[in-house]
C-alpha cells in the first residue's frame, strides 16, 4: 500500500481522498459520496440545479450580479438517486423532486419569495471554478487557531474534495487523483457569509468569517479545474505532478 511521500505517476504522493461531496442544487446542503466522476464541468452532477429568483439571479448566500442572497437555503439538502433524479429534503414533510413545480413552490415557502428550480442551461452555477478542495491540514490549522470550541467541519466550506494531507494544496499546481483524474488548482477560495450559516448538524457561527479574514486573508481552500476526467474514490492517492 502506497503512503504519503511515495512516488506514483511521476510525482510524490501528498495525501489521500478523505471525503467526497456533491451539491446537486447550488447553495443547498449536499451529499457525501464513496466515489464520483470528475469531468470537464467538475464533479458529475454537482450544482446541476439551482434556485432562481423572479429576477433570474441564482439563489446563494451572497448578492452579486449573478447571485442573490436567499435566506434559509441551507436548511434544505439535496441528493441524487440511482436513476439520476435530484430530490430536495425539507425540514418538514416529504422530499420533493427538483423537476416538480410543487417542489419549487415549497422552496419558495422556505425562502419567503417566489422561486423556480432550473437545470444548468450552459450558464454554469459555480462561483469561480468547477471544483473546490480543502485538506485536513487546512482544517486542523483552523481548529487550532480559533478560540471557540465549534469544530472546523468541512461541510461549512462546501468542498467537493477533502484531502488527507500534511499541508494545504498549492495554488497553480497539478495533481493526479486515483488512476486517471488530473486536476489543476487555480487559486485560493474566497469565503463569504455562507461559512457562518446554520445548516443541519451545524450551528450558526457568526465569528468564523472574521477569523478567516484575519488569519487567511478571507480565503480557505483552493479552487480547481479538471484537466483529465476520471473516477475517484475514498482512499485514492493524490499525487503532485507539477
Amino acid at each position: 500500500m502506497t503512503a504519503a511521500g511515495d512516488h506514483r505517476g511521476g510525482g510524490p504522493i501528498i495525501g489521500r481522498v478523505a471525503e467526497l461531496w456533491r451539491y446537486p442544487v447550488k447553495s443547498l446542503g449536499g451529499e457525501r459520496l464513496a466515489c464520483a466522476t470528475l469531468e470537464p464541468r467538475g464533479m458529475a452532477g454537482d450544482r446541476l440545479w439551482a434556485v432562481r429568483g423572479e429576477d433570474g439571479r441564482i439563489g446563494s448566500g451572497k448578492t452579486t450580479r449573478r447571485f442573490r442572497r436567499m435566506p434559509h437555503l441551507l436548511s434544505l439538502t439535496a441528493h441524487t438517486d440511482t436513476d439520476g433524479v435530484v430530490w430536495i429534503a425539507f425540514p418538514d414533510g416529504p422530499p420533493g423532486r427538483a423537476d416538480d413545480p410543487e417542489t419549487a413552490a415549497r422552496v419558495g415557502e422556505v425562502t419567503g419569495a417566489h422561486v423556480d428550480l432550473g437545470e444548468d442551461d450552459g450558464a454554469a452555477h459555480f462561483d469561480d471554478a468547477p471544483l473546490h478542495a480543502v485538506t485536513t491540514a487546512d482544517l486542523a490549522d483552523l481548529q487550532a487557531s480559533r478560540d471557540d470550541a465549534a469544530p472546523a467541519d468541512p461541510r461549512r466550506f462546501r468542498p467537493n474534495l477533502v484531502i488527507e494531507a500534511e499541508a494545504p494544496l498549492a495554488p497553480a499546481s497539478r495533481y493526479l487523483i486515483g488512476e486517471d483524474a488530473t486536476v489543476a488548482t487555480t487559486g485560493p477560495t474566497a469565503r463569504c457569509v455562507m461559512t457562518t450559516m446554520a445548516q443541519p448538524g451545524l450551528a450558526f457561527v457568526p465569528g468564523i468569517l472574521r477569523h478567516l479574514e484575519e488569519r487567511y486573508d478571507g480565503c480557505f481552500g483552493v479552487y480547481a479545474t479538471v484537466e483529465r476526467p476520471g473516477d475517484v474514490a475514498i482512499g485514492d492517492p493524490v499525487t503532485l505532478l507539477s
